[in-house]
C-alpha cells in the first residue's frame, strides 16, 4: 500500500525519536513503532486511510507503549509523560526540542564506534530494515542485530543522555553528525533513493543551523543538500532512465533551493562541506566551468584526501584538461586497490576513456561497470552508455 509506504518513511523516524524521549527505552520504542505499522496494514485496506496518517500511527504506537508499560509497572510519572498527546511541532526555544535531532547527537555519541553509529542512526532514524543495514556492512542479519544490541545498551549502561549537548561536547560531536545528516541525505538523494529522506536530511540541517548559526560546516552541509536536491526532478527521464548533468532540462531545476544553496555556499568557509557545496554551485551555472571544478576538487582532496575524492577530482581533470589527464590522476586514485570493485570508479574509467576515442575498450567498461553496481537505475544507464559506443 502506497499510503503506508509513505507514512512509514515520513514517520517512523519521528515516532521512534519521540518515544525514546518519553520512555527511555530504545527496544520499546522500536517495536511499538513496528506493531503500528503492522496494525495499519491491517486496518487501512478496509477502514480507508485516516486524514493524517502519521498522526494515526503515532498515537496507536503510543498507546501500545502506554499498554506495555502499564503491565511493567513502570512508575507513574513516566506513564503520564508517555501518555500524554506527541508534539510534533518544532518550537522557538533555546534548546533545540527536536526530538529526530536528539536522536542523531545520541547515536553519534563518541562512546560509541563509528560503526555503530552509522547503522545505529541508519536503523533509528531511517527505519532502514536491519537486513539491509547488514548488507552495507558486508555481514550477516543476526550479526548486525546483536550490533545494535549491544549500541543500544552502551547508551543505556552509560548513561548516555537523550539531549543536544552543549559547550565543547557539541563541536566534538558535531563532525560525526554532519556526517550522519549527509548519509540520510545520500540516502534520499542516491539513484534509487527516496526524497523524504532526503528532504528529511534538509529539515534537519535547517534546525542544526537554527542551533548553530555562525558554524561554517553547518551552512556548508545546508548549502550542498539544498544545491544537489535543486535537480530532483530533472535528473530521470519521462520513462526513468537517468539523465547526466548535460542531458538534464535546466528548466525543471527548482531556481529557489540554488538562490538559497548560493548564498549560503558564498558564507560557508573552507571546509570539506563549504568546499563540495561550491562544486555544486559550478554545477548549477548554465554551462559548467570544468576547470573551476577540477581546482576545487584539487582543494577538496587536500581537506579529504579520500579513494573516492580522488575518482571525483579525476574525473573534473578529464573534463576539463582532457581524458588523458584524467585518466592518469585515475590510475593514482586505484594506487592500493582502494577503488577494486567499485562501480563508479569502473564507470568514470569508461566515460573517459569514450572520450579518448576507444569506443571498443569503453563499451568493455562499461558493462563491467554494470556488472559491479547494485542500482537498477544505474545498471541501465551503464548498459545504455555500453549499446552506444557499438552504434
Amino acid at each position: 500500500m502506497d499510503a503506508l509506504a509513505n507514512a512509514a518513511k515520513e514517520s517512523y523516524g519521528r515516532i521512534v525519536a519521540t518515544l525514546i524521549r518519553v520512555t527511555g527505552d530504545w527496544d520499546l520504542a522500536e517495536d511499538c513503532a513496528q506493531e503500528a505499522l503492522a496494525i495499519a496494514a491491517e486496518r487501512w485496506p478496509g477502514e480507508g486511510i485516516p486524514a493524517n496518517p502519521g498522526g494515526w500511527l503515532m498515537t496507536v504506537a503510543r498507546n501500545r507503549a502506554i499498554d506495555v508499560l502499564r503491565r511493567a509497572t513502570v512508575e507513574q510519572r513516566k506513564l503520564r509523560e508517555v501518555a500524554q498527546p506527541a508534539d510534533f511541532t518544532v518550537r522557538e526555544a533555546d534548546e533545540v526540542e527536536d526530538d529526530r535531532l536528539r536522536l542523531i547527537f545520541t547515536c553519534c555519541h563518541p562512546a560509541l564506534s563509528l560503526e555503530a553509529r552509522v547503522a545505529l542512526t541508519l536503523r533509528t532514524v531511517c527505519g532502514v530494515p536491519t537486513e539491509e543495514i547488514a548488507r552495507v556492512f558486508l555481514v550477516a542479519e543476526a550479526t548486525m542485530t546483536r550490533r545494535l544490541t549491544r549500541a543500544k545498551t552502551k547508551i543505556a549502561t552509560a548513561n548516555i543522555p537523550y539531549r543536544v549537548p552543549a559547550g565543547p561536547a557539541l563541536g566534538e560531536r558535531l563532525p560525526g553528525v554532519l556526517g550522519v545528516i549527509y548519509l540520510l541525505f545520500t540516502r534520499g538523494y542516491g539513484n534509487d533513493g527516496e526524497p523524504a529522506f532526503a528532504e528529511e536530511a534538509i529539515r534537519l540541517g535547517r534546525l542544526l543551523r537554527q542551533l548553530m548559526p555562525e558554524q561554517p560546516e553547518v551552512i556548508g552541509l545546508l548549502a550542498l543538500c539544498l544545491l544537489q536536491h535543486s535537480r530532483r526532478d530533472a535528473r530521470r527521464d519521462a520513462d526513468g532512465n537517468l539523465l547526466t548533468l548535460d542531458q538534464q532540462d535546466r528548466g525543471r531545476w527548482d531556481r529557489a533551493a540554488i538562490a538559497e544553496g548560493r548564498a549560503l555556499a558564498a558564507v560557508a568557509g573552507e571546509g570539506a562541506y563549504a568546499t563540495q557545496a561550491r562544486i555544486a554551485v559550478e554545477h548549477t551555472r548554465d554551462e559548467t566551468d570544468w576547470s573551476v571544478v577540477a581546482g576545487w576538487y584539487d582543494r577538496l582532496a587536500m581537506l579529504q584526501p579520500t579513494p573516492v575524492v580522488r575518482l571525483n577530482r579525476a574525473v573534473a581533470h578529464g573534463f576539463a584538461y582532457g581524458p588523458e589527464a584524467g585518466l592518469d590522476l585515475l590510475a593514482e586514485a586505484r594506487t592500493g586497490g582502494a577503488l577494486d570493485g567499485y562501480a563508479a570508479a569502473t564507470a568514470a574509467e569508461a566515460e573517459l576513456t569514450a572520450r579518448l576515442g576507444d569506443r571498443l575498450r569503453a563499451e568493455l567498461l562499461f558493462r563491467e561497470a554494470a556488472d559491479l553496481t547494485t542500482s537498477p537505475a544505474e545498471r541501465r544507464a551503464l548498459l545504455g552508455r555500453a549499446t552506444s559506443m557499438s552504434s
